[in-house]
Parts: C-alpha cells; structure tokens; sequence
C-alpha cells in the first residue's frame, strides 16, 4: 500500500488575498505553495492587472498562472455594504488577510482594523503599500519601480558612465512579497504565544534596502556613496563577465581569497598573486583592470565549454550567462526541478517554477495554476453558508 503523500504544514492556515499586481499577491502565492487554503478577492469588473501583463496564450495571462496559483478565485466588491458584510464573515474564519490598498481605503468601506478585529482578534492584517501607511509619502501611488529609484539600487547599478539603471522585472516587488510572508509567518507565531493577531506594515521601499547591504552603515560612518561599476565590485576582483571565444558570456565571481589566487594561476598569471596589493578583495578591486585583462584574454580565446571545464577542474567559481532558453534546458535546475510542469485545464501543461524550497518531511506542492476570474465565488461563498438565492442577490446587485 502506497502512504499518504505528508501533509503540508501551512494545510491549516486560510489566507484572504485582496492584494492586486505582484508584492502581495505573490506573498500569499508563497502561503499557498506549502498549504494555505489562499482565496483571492478580485473586484466583479475590475480584475486583479496580472492577468493581463506581459504574453498571453489563448487570451489567457501567462503571468497570472504563475501568481495565482493554489488560490480559489472569487469575486466581490468590497465598496458596497454587501462587499462588506461578506468580507467580514469571510474574515471571521481566515488567519491572514494581505492588502494593498492605499492608506485609508479599506477603513473609508468600513473594513479597517478595528472592524476586522472585531470579526476575528486573531487575524493578521498585512498591508503592503509602496511607502508604509504613515508618513509624508503614505497616499502617493506606490510601485516596485519607485522603491528599486528610492533605496539606491538604481543609482549603484549600470555603466560607470551610464545612467542609472532599473531591473527589467519587479525586483522590488519580490523582496517585498518574501519580506511578507516572513513577516505573516513571524506574527502567526506570536499568534500562538498571545493568542491575538497583529497587523503587518510593509513599505515595498524598505525590503530593497536590507538586500543593498551595508550603503547605509558606510555612508554615516564614512561619507561613502557606492557608485555604479557595471559588473565590477568594490569588494573584490576578477568580478565581471567575460565574453567567449564562441560569442557566449560567462561570469566570474572571486569573493574568497583562494578562489582568486586559482583563477590567476588558470589564467596563467601566478606572478600577480605576489603582488602586495592581491592579499585583500578592495586590493584586488583597485586593479581590476590588469586583473580583468589577464582573465578576459585567457577566456577570450576558448569557447565557453572549454572554459567552463577548465575552471571546475581548477575548483574556481564560473556560471554560464543564461537567457531563459538554456535555463530551461539546464540539467542542474532539471536535478532539482526547479521548473515543474503543472497540468492546466485552460492551456494544459505548463512549465513554471517550482516552490522556494524544498522540505524533506513537509514539501510543498504546486495544486494547480491560477484560475480564471471568479471561478469558485459560488463555492467559496456556499462554504460561508449563504444560500443560492442569496447569492444570486449579491450577484444582481453588483457585489459578485
């Protein structure tokens, strides 16, 4: 007899999504993977954006089958009294509730705080804005974009010479959605120990901050601001990418001090590790471009499996420049599944990431990918114990 597969150790936890576009909603997508019961709250006429960004197949968001996955989709409009009402019950038997909201606006519907503490003393309320829910910038609109402008991520990345220069996907915006869930996970904890909920507020401009390292700390105690250098470190040398004799790219990485000293014997250039200054990274760093040189020149007359293969058998520190393709094709990632395939009633099977981590007693799971708008309000809303007629109200009215 085959065992049960374990049960996911979030099985017992219900999540109420309201959030729209990336930080929140993707937090709640973490909650999900590893068991929540997530159900997200999209507006009747107004869905949640994801579903239409970036390409679609069929007419059908390819981006929103990633972000909703493991949620049940259902439909309310939480302005109106019966939005409200219904929110509330729907509150009064969830642990999370994630927003994004600008400040102020679930409390103008009558689903603020003290309400919703009402309904359930034990919920946590995340809110999960672009600048927090005080301060001079708390009601501006607020997106991933102005946090990775704000901290100083843009001002520090790009050509030396370049202008600054932002990423090409919502980083900020998935440092927040972590932030989140962590954060959801530390007051489900104190839960346990009080007995009370607590509200989460979470400013997609501070996340970003902790991952840019110590800027901060060298500025007060220094005056130093981290300039852009391309690919280049301030900490450390050879850093770069290297391009092969193939046309490919690789990057080299020397954080440890013997890393470094196996890839300059590599490149057949033993004589700098004698130099005084190749004893520190910032020493390294000051002459990246000797140290640049005899790198590039080395790679640049071998194709990248051959330079691939010459740094692993010198145990020195080489990643390939991946696009999506090779990623895809990658057997390191395919070891690890990394990219699983879920099978989708809309589109069938799809390719996606696997859940953050691996567990060994508890893994998570990928159910199923996100469903179509409002798919299971009917069901969600029959659980609840309204009756069909009541729910035909509510849809007559506008509310679904």
């Amino acid at each position: 007899m085959t065992a049960a597969p374990p049960a996911p150790p979030l099985r017992r936890l219900r999540v109420l999504d309201l959030a729209t576009l990336f930080a929140g909603p993707l937090a709640a997508t973490m909650l999900g993977d590893f068991g929540a019961e997530v159900i997200k709250v999209e507006h009747p006429r107004r869905p949640d954006p994801s579903r239409g960004h970036g390409p679609a197949k069929d007419g059908v968001g390819l981006w929103w089958k990633l972000l909703g996955r493991n949620k049940r989709t259902i439909t309310l409009d939480l302005s109106t009294p019966g939005g409200r009402d219904t929110l509330l019950r729907l509150a009064a038997s969830a642990d999370v509730v994630i927003e994004n909201f600008r400040p102020g606006t679930l409390e103008r519907w009558g689903l603020g705080w003290p309400e919703l503490a009402a309904a359930n003393d034990r919920l946590v309320l995340a809110r999960v804005t672009g600048f927090g829910q005080y301060g001079p910038y708390a009601h501006r609109p607020g997106f991933g974009t102005l946090a990775e402008a704000m901290s100083g991520f843009a001002a520090a990345t790009g050509e030396p010479d370049g202008p600054p220069t932002l990423p090409p996907f919502g980083l900020a915006d998935s440092i927040a959605a972590l932030a989140t869930a962590y954060a959801v996970l530390t007051a489900l904890t104190a839960r346990a120990a009080t007995g009370r909920g607590q509200v989460i507020d979470m400013a997609i401009i501070e996340p970003i901050l902790t991952v840019l390292g110590p800027q901060p700390l060298w500025y007060d105690q220094l005056g130093y601001v981290q300039p852009r250098t391309g690919n280049r470190s301030r900490n450390n040398a050879p850093r770069n990418t290297y391009r092969t004799a193939d046309g490919s790219w690789v990057a080299v990485s020397t954080s440890a001090q013997s890393v470094a000293e196996r890839v300059i014997r590599l490149v057949g250039r033993p004589e700098l590790i004698e130099e005084p200054w190749f004893a520190s990274g910032s020493g390294r760093a000051e002459h990246a471009d000797v140290l640049d040189e005899a790198v590039g020149h080395w790679i640049g007359r071998r194709t990248r499996e051959e330079a691939m293969t010459a740094f692993e058998k010198a145990e020195a520190a080489i990643a390939p420049v991946y696009d999506v393709r090779e990623v895809m094709a990658d057997p390191q990632y395919r070891a690890l599944d990394t990219l699983t395939t879920v099978d989708d009633p809309e589109l069938g099977p799809l390719r996606m990431q696997n859940v953050l981590f691996r567990l060994s007693e508890t893994p998570g799971a990928i159910r199923w990918a996100g469903r179509p708008h409002g798919a299971d309000t009917d069901e969600v809303l029959s659980e609840l114990g309204l009756s069909a007629p009541e729910i035909r109200a509510l849809r007559r009215a506008g509310v679904l």
